[in-house]
């Protein structure tokens, strides 16, 4: 099921085809932090950026825009990347079976389950219906459509059941909301925390794309800087600090510690990204370092693996990646930023909050000032 994912469903070609649905989600995003800023409101920036995560991956994998459906779902994947991270004594004491039945863990993995399930099922039972109707869905496949047409001509060559097919899908919205709605929150509140940045990644996507008043898909690679304020962004803030467990196939000895064979094992990415023996003042954020540097997120150097590296890095970089840099380009196109309070940028709280992935404490709340591209001026 890994390789559908990879090859059918994230591939380049198929994260192209989604390109109308980020922009038209992007441009619900700055809509809504227009209004907030025409009315001098204070932003929950985080807010309106998982909203906009959640749209993308959600119309992308479902086909649907449906508010109601989608923020249960959103809820659904909350709750469980908090209780996956979250403490439990029975982790101490795996030996003792009953901990998780006597903790009432157990009974809310099970809640959560049967949640799923339902709703995963009603998801899949609408497809169907519509696929009845027209055999031919004149490319607007979304990736339920992909692998109920998988389950059907049985290429793969081998049977896909219901469960496999909620199992990709519900996995897919997970790591395609979360762990992009991560990166687009720290490397803005990194930007808003060092105007150097700012200023310098304003200039050029504003250069970029001049008096358009629109930031084309098209039109990001040339914006070679902001790649690397992304990058750095990645490097301080790792969508999942510990990546994903591993299994040792074999003993192993590493640096004179004896690894046995079976052994669980978690590689912390966040760590090596703030390694002194690999980086130069590694807390700071300096996205120049990338500058005209062979490294890159995917996972060709070990002293940076956001998204993990070899047979097991993450299938779906590319739609994670995609939708980060429209949205942070757009942000900094349409919009400066203060924080509220008169609060002074270096002050920004960076606090994180420990879960599945690192979030901050306290959601990054921020003043909009609409950028006038025809001038330029700023204009409330």
């Amino acid at each position: 099921m890994r390789k559908v994912s990879a090859v059918e469903l994230l591939s380049a070609k198929r994260v192209g085809s989604f390109r109308p649905i980020r922009e038209s989600e992007v441009a619900k995003l700055v809509a809504g932090i227009t209004r907030g800023g025409a009315a001098g409101d204070v932003v929950n920036v985080s807010r309106m950026l998982a909203a906009t995560s959640s749209g993308v991956t959600f119309r992308a994998a479902f086909g649907m825009e449906k508010e109601v459906k989608e923020a249960l779902f959103v809820k659904l994947v909350t709750d469980v990347t908090d209780a996956v991270a979250a403490f439990r004594v029975s982790d101490l004491y795996p030996s003792l079976k009953f901990l998780p039945s006597l903790t009432g863990y157990r009974a809310h993995l099970t809640r959560m389950h049967l949640a799923a399930d339902e709703m995963l099922e009603e998801i899949i039972r609408e497809h169907k219906v519509k696929r009845e109707g027209r055999k031919d869905l004149d490319g607007t496949e979304d990736l339920v459509d992909i692998l109920l047409n998988l389950q059907e001509s049985g290429g793969l060559g081998y049977p896909i059941t219901i469960n496999d097919i909620k199992g990709v899908i519900f996995e897919v919205f997970l790591a395609g909301t979360e762990t992009s709605t991560r990166t687009v929150e720290w490397t803005l509140s990194e930007m808003i925390k060092n105007p150097r940045v700012m200023k310098k990644a304003q200039e050029e996507v504003r250069r970029t794309f001049g008096g358009e008043g629109v930031v084309k898909e098209e039109g990001l690679h040339e914006l070679k800087y902001l790649d690397c304020v992304i990058q750095e962004g990645l490097r301080l803030h790792p969508p999942l600090p510990l990546l994903l467990p591993r299994e040792c196939r074999e003993r192993e000895e590493i640096c004179g510690y004896e690894i046995p064979a079976k052994t669980k094992v978690l590689i912390n990415a966040w760590a090596i990204g703030r390694d002194s023996r690999y980086w130069t003042e590694p807390d700071k954020f300096y996205p120049e370092r990338f500058m005209d540097s062979s490294l890159d997120y995917k996972g060709t150097k070990f002293e940076f693996i956001p998204f993990g590296a070899g047979r097991r890095i993450c299938p779906g970089i590319s739609f994670g990646v995609a939708l980060v840099k429209i949205m942070l380009a757009n942000l900094i196109y349409h919009f400066d930023w203060k924080l509220p309070g008169g609060t002074e940028p270096e002050s920004l709280d960076m606090t994180e909050q420990f879960s599945a992935s690192v979030r901050r404490k306290h959601s990054l709340s921020l003043i909009p000032i609409s950028y006038d591209a025809i001038s330029p001026r700023k204009t409330n």
